[in-house]
């Protein structure tokens, strides 16, 4: 199993960081898609994961410096994206399921997508290398590019 070797204070001290960032990428994606558009901040955002993934595993091996990094590049992408997919999400349902639908959405991507990155990702990581965690996180990236055009394509039969 991967172990952190890190102490608790510094991890902590970056988790807070990463936090701080957090908050910035949600204002400033709401901005960005008020300029650009969801749709397209969203595309933009998996695509940048998608290459945040090929320089991952470097990241995390890079040291210190390397892992502070990884986490606020991370944070940023992750927020920036999450920011606007709940906007995205419930304009997919009539106003009059659009609560069910987009929490029922939320709850179960969370359960199957993200539920089991923590536990995943650490064992792809001790038994095939960094690597293995880097297509791990590719693998959420083009599944989220391969919903956003299943979903452009289904907002294009409905209109």
């Amino acid at each position: 199993m991967l172990f952190i070797r890190e102490s608790v204070g510094r991890f902590l001290a970056i988790e807070i960081v990463g936090g701080i960032v957090c908050m910035i990428a949600v204002i400033a994606s709401g901005l960005l898609a008020d300029r650009v558009g969801r749709r397209y901040l969203l595309g933009v955002s998996a695509i940048g994961i998608a290459g945040f993934s090929g320089f991952a595993p470097q990241l995390l091996d890079g040291g210190a410096a390397g892992e502070i990094v990884f986490m606020v590049i991370g944070f940023a992408l992750m927020e920036i994206a999450f920011g606007r997919s709940s906007g995205a999400v419930a304009a997919n349902f009539g106003s009059v399921r659009r609560y069910t639908g987009a929490a029922l959405t939320s709850d179960l991507a969370w359960l199957v997508g993200a539920g089991f990155a923590p536990f995943v990702a650490p064992v792809l990581a001790s038994k095939f290398g960094l690597v293995a965690a880097g297509s791990y996180l590719l693998s959420g990236a083009l599944g989220t590019l391969i919903a956003h055009g299943i979903n452009k394509e289904l907002a294009q039969r409905i209109s």
